[in-house]
C-alpha cells in the first residue's frame, strides 16, 4: 500500500469508522453537555481539534526524543497530560481574548478538554499504533474532524428537537441520549467500510 493510501485510510478510518465519541465513547462529557446549540458545538469542535492535532504531535515527539532514550515511557500518562493542559490554557486564554461570548458558552467544558478522555485517547494510539509523525497528525487531526462531525450533527439534532413534540418523560438528557445512541448506531454502518 503507497504511502498516501494508508494516510487517507488512517483519516477516514480515525473520522468515521473509529470516531472517538460514537465508536469508541471517549469525549462522551462535552458531546453532550456542550451539544445544544450548533454555534457551541462548532466552537468547542475548533477547541478540540486545535488541541487534539497539536497534542498529538507534540506527544508523539516527547515519546521518542524524550521518554524512548531515557527509558522513562512508564511516566507516558503524565508527560502527555501535561502537554495537553498546556495546550489547553492556551486554547482559553486565546478564546477568552478573541470570543467572550463563545467563552461564556463553553463554560467549564472549555478546561475540561484537558481531561477529555478522546485527547488523551488520540496521543496514547498514536503510540501503540507505532505512527511515524505524518500518520500520527493525521491521525490526530482526524480523529478531531470526528469529534467535530459527532458534536455538530448532535446539536443540529438537538435543536431540531426543541421544536418538536416529545413525551415528557423523554425531555432533556433522556431524548439526548436515546439520540446518541441512535447516532452512535448508525455510525456502525461505517465500520465495513476500512479493513
Amino acid at each position: 500500500m503507497d504511502g498516501f493510501t494508508r494516510i487517507m485510510l488512517i483519516l477516514l478510518s480515525s473520522i468515521l469508522v473509529n470516531n472517538f465519541v460514537l465508536s469508541r465513547f471517549l469525549g462522551i462529557c462535552p458531546f453532550l453537555g456542550v451539544s445544544r446549540k450548533v454555534e457551541t458545538a462548532v466552537g468547542m469542535g475548533a477547541a478540540v481539534t486545535f488541541v487534539m492535532a497539536l497534542a498529538s504531535v507534540i506527544t508523539w515527539l516527547l515519546q521518542y526524543y524524550v521518554l524512548v532514550p531515557l527509558h522513562i515511557e512508564y511516566m507516558q500518562t503524565i508527560a502527555f497530560i501535561l502537554v495537553i493542559a498546556a495546550l489547553v490554557q492556551f486554547v482559553e486564554m486565546f478564546i477568552k481574548k478573541s470570543s467572550p461570548t463563545l467563552y461564556q458558552s463553553l463554560g467549564v467544558y472549555l478546561p475540561l478538554i484537558t481531561t477529555n478522555c478522546a485527547v488523551l485517547g488520540v496521543a496514547i494510539l498514536n503510540i501503540n499504533s507505532q505512527y511515524n509523525l505524518i500518520e500520527t497528525l493525521i491521525n490526530g487531526t482526524g480523529g478531531a474532524l470526528g469529534f467535530m462531525l459527532a458534536i455538530v450533527l448532535f446539536a443540529g439534532i438537538r435543536e431540531r428537537m426543541d421544536t418538536n413534540d416529545i413525551a415528557k418523560s423523554f425531555l432533556g438528557f433522556p431524548i439526548a441520549l436515546v439520540t446518541a445512541s441512535l447516532m452512535s448506531i448508525a455510525f456502525l454502518g461505517f465500520q465495513g467500510l476500512i479493513k
